[in-house]
């Protein structure tokens, strides 16, 4: 897997951004120790899903990439998928729920992209867009469970490390557990006995659950404010990764995600979405104790005025 991840990182030149890593004195001094941001919300669309979407599509055929690709998103994959569809002119389908945040499907649809809704309480955003792969013969480019994708998400984590050398820890946003276990591939080839760590959301740890049990646990659309991770559960391909790379799992809680994307926005002027800031929040609120250099990454900076607005008045 370490290999894909090297040849994706290859494949991704000239086309992803090489995201800033930044740091912050206060927040050194604050836990003791040196933390390293790899701040993804400054890569293309605002989040590191550009990655794996263009390592994905990019190795379609001619022949699947004139048929159109479809997908289930509820924003930041749903805009990679569409830029890279724009970029490489490849027709795309995105299925979204009624409620996903409007600046990202706002997005979304400027790419290109046509965006099919679905209702939560009525069926799964998986069974619309496979019924669309059948019935148009799309190419399904899964938001997190394949190996490409997978693959892509991981060059982050590589360029983090290339960029800053050894870490003792790694702190990762989970979902669907793409980032988390692309990520953790990425520490152990370039630095071996760094510990990555996977952080959830309280209210939203089935991968905490499924990585302390071995057995995959689900969740059905939980009320965090981290809308990245409401993902029902971890992969048929990313479970096993994750148990096999990723050291250990940490949940947050509401009140700590809120904070740690206030003190990202006041103290180093970044814009993070929730879901984005989950890392700082397991330092912050004490969920992780840091150990010597810690790598943590901010995922992405897509969030809506009205949400940001109500985190800052807190």
């Amino acid at each position: 897997m370490f290999e894909q991840i090297l040849a994706a990182k290859e494949r991704l030149k000239g086309y992803a951004n090489v995201t800033p890593v930044m740091t912050s004195r206060t927040l050194n001094r604050r836990v003791k120790a040196d933390v390293y941001f790899k701040c993804e919300n400054f890569q293309r669309i605002g989040a590191f899903k550009f990655r794996g979407a263009f390592n994905a599509i990019s190795q379609l055929s001619e022949s699947q990439k004139s048929c159109g690709v479809v997908t289930f998103s509820s924003g930041n994959h749903a805009q990679a998928v569409a830029l890279v569809g724009q970029m490489l002119n490849v027709q795309t389908v995105i299925v979204m729920p009624k409620n996903a945040p409007a600046t990202k499907r706002a997005a979304t649809e400027e790419y290109g992209a046509t965006v099919v809704e679905y209702d939560l309480e009525e069926t799964t955003r998986e069974a619309v867009a496979k019924a669309l792969e059948i019935e148009h013969g799309y190419t399904m480019i899964p938001p997190f469970d394949h190996l490409d994708v997978i693959a892509g998400q991981g060059t982050s984590a590589l360029e983090l490390f290339e960029a800053v050398g050894d870490l003792d820890m790694l702190l990762v946003p989970c979902g669907g557990g793409g980032l988390l276990s692309g990520s953790a591939v990425s520490a152990k080839g370039m630095s071996p006995s760094c510990r990555t760590i996977g952080i959830e959301p309280e209210l939203a740890d089935d991968a905490t659950r499924s990585f302390r049990t071995k057995k995959l646990h689900r969740v059905k659309n939980p009320p965090t404010i981290a809308d990245g991770t409401r993902t029902a559960s971890l992969g048929k391909i990313t479970f096993p990764l994750v148990l096999e790379y990723v050291d250990d799992m940490k949940t947050v809680s509401e009140d700590a995600i809120i904070d740690a994307v206030q003190f990202l926005f006041y103290r180093m002027k970044l814009v993070v979405e929730p879901s984005g800031a989950l890392g700082l929040a397991a330092l912050l609120c004490g969920a992780v104790i840091p150990e010597g250099r810690v790598g943590i990454i901010l995922s992405g900076g897509n969030i809506d005025s009205a949400t940001m607005t109500s985190i800052l008045s807190v």
